[in-house]
C-alpha cells in the first residue's frame, strides 16, 4: 500500500513540476486588466498570497486563519501580539486588573479614529462585544471568548445587556468577570474581540463586511478594493493611531487557491510572499533564503461526524485512528515538514509551570504510539471487529471531504488505502474553500480534514472546540464527564489545578477517539528577502502591518 502511495507522490511531483515548467495556472486578473507585478507597482506596495477568497471577514464570524489575518490588517483589539508573541497595548495604551482579578479595566487611546474619520470610543467596544454574544450574530467563538465574563449566559439567551461590559466614559472600557481568567489579555487581543462600527453594520447589515465602502475599521489599513477570486487592496489608514509607523502604501492580497498558480506568480515576481507553495517544489526549496519552515502551534486532524450513527460507537473511531500510519503520513507524505502526532495537544503550548503541556499529559507518555503501526493496525482491526464490524463488513461507505490545498489530497489518497485494509470503502470529496468550512460547521459531511491553530497560547483554546455546543464543534462530539471538566478548568484560579481538569479532559477524548489527530503543524512559505520588519506568529499570522520594502 505505502509503495502505490510513493509511487502515486512521486508522479504527483513530476506532473506538478511539468506544470510550474510551463508557467502553471494564470493568477487571475483584477476587473479585466493584467494585474501589475511586484516590480511594476509603487516601491511601497507589498503583494503576497495568504489563502483564497474568505468565507468571512467579519471579526465575531471569522473561524478561519486566512480571514483573521485580514481582519489583523484592518483591525486593532484593545490589545495587541508582539514579534516577541508577548501582550502589548493596542486601542488600549494601558489596562488594570482588580485584586481578585474579577475586574479588567482598559484605558483606550485619546483621539482614536474609525477609518471613515469619525470617533471611536469605549462605547463602541461595548457594542462589539454584545454583539459577539448576542446569538442572532451566531458567533462560532461566542463561549470562548466571552464565557468567562459576568452575564454571559443571560446574553446569549437574547439579553444582551447583561453582558459585564460597561464604558464609564469615552476612553475606559470595563469588563466585570464571574470568574478569573488568567489568559484574559490574550482574549484582548484575539480578532474576535475587534471593535466594529455600529453605524456601517445598522446601515449595512450583514452586507457590511463584503464591501470596501462599508466596511468600517480601526487598524493599520483599510479595504480600498475588493474583487472576489482575484485581491483585496489594503491602503494605509491615515486615521490609525499609529499611522506615522507604518512604511507600506498598500498591500496587495491575491486570492489564489491553486499552490501552483501562487507559484507562478511569486517565480514572475507578481507576488513578494506566497503562504500555498506546491509540495512538490519542497525538496528543490529546502535550504534557499526566501524558504521559510516555521513553528505552529496546531494540529492537523481528521473529525468524524460523531453524531452520525456509523461513528457514535468509540471503537469505531479508535479502529480509523490506529489503522493510519502517522510517521509515514508526517515523514513521507508531507515531506518531514509535519511532525506525527501522538496527542491532541501538540508542540508548542505550555503548561501551567511553563513546561511543555504534551510532556505532562498521559503520565508523561504518548497517547498514540507512532512507532508500533503493525501493532496498531491489529487493535484496529480487532476494534472493529468488537464493534459489529468484522473485516468492515456491513460499515457503510465514508465519504471524506477535504479542500484543494497543500498535503490534503496525498493524505486523503492515503487514507482511502489506510481503511481498506479495514475493509472499509472510503469516496473523496473535494470543495471549494469557501464552502468547506460552512460544511463542516453545519455537520453536512461524514468524514472530514480537519486543521486548527491555536488563537493564544492556552491549551483551552483547543480543548474547548470539542464541548457540547460549542461553535466550532464541527465534531459534534458530546460528552458529559469531558464538559464538566473543561467547566471546572475554566471556572478554577489556580493554575496547577486547572492544568490537571485539562489533562484529564484530555484523557477522556483521546480514550474516546473524539477525533484523530494526525500531525503537528510546521508553516512553509516562500517570501522575498526584500521585506523587512515583518514576522510570522506560531498561530499562523503573517505581520506585515509595520513591514518595509527593501529599494
Amino acid at each position: 500500500m505505502k509503495k502505490k502511495i510513493a509511487l502515486l507522490l512521486a508522479l504527483i511531483m513530476v506532473l506538478t513540476l511539468t506544470a510550474c515548467g510551463t508557467g502553471g495556472t494564470a493568477t487571475p486578473s483584477s476587473s479585466g486588466s493584467s494585474a501589475p507585478s511586484a516590480s511594476a507597482t509603487a516601491a511601497k506596495q507589498l503583494v503576497a498570497q495568504l489563502g483564497p477568497n474568505p468565507e468571512t471577514i467579519d471579526p465575531a464570524l471569522n473561524s478561519s486563519v486566512d480571514g483573521a489575518n485580514y481582519i489583523l490588517f484592518a483591525f486593532d483589539c484593545l490589545l495587541n501580539v508582539d514579534k516577541d508573541n508577548k501582550i502589548i497595548g493596542g486601542a488600549a495604551e494601558k489596562w488594570d486588573v482588580s485584586a481578585d482579578g474579577l475586574t479588567w479595566t482598559f484605558h483606550l487611546r485619546n483621539g482614536l479614529k474609525w477609518s471613515d474619520g469619525s470617533a471611536l470610543t469605549a462605547k463602541d467596544f461595548v457594542y462589539s462585544w454584545k454583539r459577539v454574544a448576542d446569538p442572532k450574530t451566531a458567533a462560532p467563538y461566542a463561549q470562548t471568548v466571552l464565557g468567562m465574563v459576568k452575564g454571559f449566559d443571560d446574553a446569549a439567551a437574547g439579553n444582551v445587556d447583561a453582558l459585564g461590559v460597561s464604558a464609564p466614559d469615552d476612553t475606559t472600557f470595563v469588563v466585570a468577570l464571574s470568574h478569573p481568567c488568567v489568559y484574559f489579555d490574550k482574549l484582548a487581543a484575539f480578532q474576535v474581540l475587534s471593535p466594529v462600527n455600529q453605524a456601517t453594520i445598522e446601515k449595512n447589515g450583514d452586507a457590511w463586511a463584503t464591501k470596501p465602502e462599508s466596511y468600517i475599521c480601526n487598524g493599520a489599513f483599510y479595504i480600498k478594493e475588493w474583487v472576489p477570486s482575484s485581491y483585496i487592496l489594503f491602503q494605509k489608514n491615515p486615521n490609525y493611531w499609529n499611522a506615522s509607523a507604518v512604511k507600506l502604501d498598500s498591500m496587495k492580497m491575491l486570492l489564489i487557491e491553486d499552490p501552483s498558480a501562487s507559484y507562478a506568480a511569486y517565480k514572475t515576481g507578481e507576488a513578494m510572499m506566497i503562504k500555498d507553495v506546491p509540495t512538490a517544489e519542497i525538496p528543490a526549496l529546502k535550504g534557499t533564503a526566501e524558504f521559510h519552515i516555521d513553528p505552529l502551534q496546531g494540529t492537523y486532524s481528521i473529525y468524524t461526524q460523531d453524531s452520525l450513527p456509523q461513528f457514535s460507537d468509540a471503537r469505531v473511531r479508535m479502529a480509523l485512528s490506529l489503522a493510519i500510519d502517522r510517521k509515514y503520513v508526517a515523514e513521507t507524505l508531507m515531506q518531514g515538514t509535519y511532525t506525527p502526532a501522538t496527542n491532541y495537544i501538540g508542540t508548542g503550548i505550555t503548561d501551567w509551570d511553563g513546561t511543555p503541556f504534551m510532556d505532562n499529559a498521559n503520565g508523561g507518555k504518548p497517547y498514540i504510539d507512532v512507532n508500533d503501526f503493525a501493532g496498531n493496525l491489529a487493535k484496529a482491526k480487532q476494534l472493529l471487529a468488537d464493534a459489529g464490524y468484522p473485516d468492515g463488513k456491513g460499515f457503510p461507505t465514508i465519504t471524506y471531504s477535504i479542500n484543494d490545498s497543500g498535503y490534503h489530497k496525498i493524505v486523503a489518497q492515503y487514507i482511502q488505502q489506510a481503511w481498506k485494509e479495514l475493509g472499509i470503502t472510503v469516496n473523496i470529496d473535494v470543495v471549494e474553500w469557501a464552502s468547506f468550512t460552512p460544511l463542516r460547521r453545519s455537520g453536512d459531511y461524514q468524514v472530514s480534514r480537519y486543521g486548527w491553530v491555536f488563537d493564544y497560547n492556552d491549551a483551552s483554546n483547543m480543548l474547548e472546540l470539542l464541548m457540547t455546543g460549542n461553535g466550532n464543534n464541527d465534531a459534534k462530539y458530546s460528552n458529559t464527564k469531558y464538559d464538566d471538566l473543561m467547566k471546572k478548568a475554566a471556572a478554577e484560579p489556580d493554575a496547577k489545578t486547572r492544568s490537571g481538569y485539562m489533562h484529564q479532559a484530555e484523557d477522556v477524548l483521546m480514550a474516546d477517539a473524539a477525533c484523530i489527530p494526525l500531525a503537528y503543524y510546521n508553516e512553509f512559505y516562500l517570501q522575498n528577502t526584500n521585506i523587512t520588519g515583518s514576522w510570522h506568529s506560531p498561530s499562523g499570522f503573517w505581520y506585515f502591518q509595520y513591514a518595509d520594502i527593501k529599494s
